[in-house]
């Protein structure tokens, strides 16, 4: 078996896990925003733009974690991140690197990723599919 060949067999696996990690650093955030842990500088009023993106990180984070509707949830979280970039990082400076913005992109990217590449199959979402 060649090395490209074993990689290959563990791209689904590598997938989830993936899917994982990236699931609970952006639920961090949301727990950060809305929960006060860990404790950080975010605490945005009830019903401002940073406390949804708090309930969308919170709740698509916990969704991408376990893997239970996967795309939808990596959808709506790549948009959420598109949309934290324009509206918030964009304006500062053109360059990613300055506006710190460069999270927020590849969060974007990583889960757009997802809504076409599904959860991999360790996740609710490959368990449901085989019963």
């Amino acid at each position: 078996m060649t090395l490209t060949a074993r990689l290959n067999s563990y791209s689904p696996y590598m997938l989830s896990i993936t899917r994982i990690i990236s699931g609970l650093i952006f639920l961090e955030h949301g727990t950060a925003k809305l929960l006060g842990f860990p404790v950080s500088q975010m605490n945005p009023a009830a019903f401002s733009l940073g406390w949804w993106a708090g309930v969308i990180e919170l709740v698509c984070g916990a969704l991408l974690t376990v893997g239970f509707l996967t795309r939808p949830a990596a959808f709506l979280a790549s948009g959420m991140c598109a949309f934290a970039y324009f509206i918030a990082h964009a304006p500062q400076n053109f360059f990613p690197m300055n506006n710190g913005g460069d999270a927020a992109i590849l969060y974007c990217f990583l889960f757009l990723y997802f809504v076409f590449a599904g959860a991999g199959p360790l996740s609710v979402d490959a368990q449901r599919a085989k019963a």
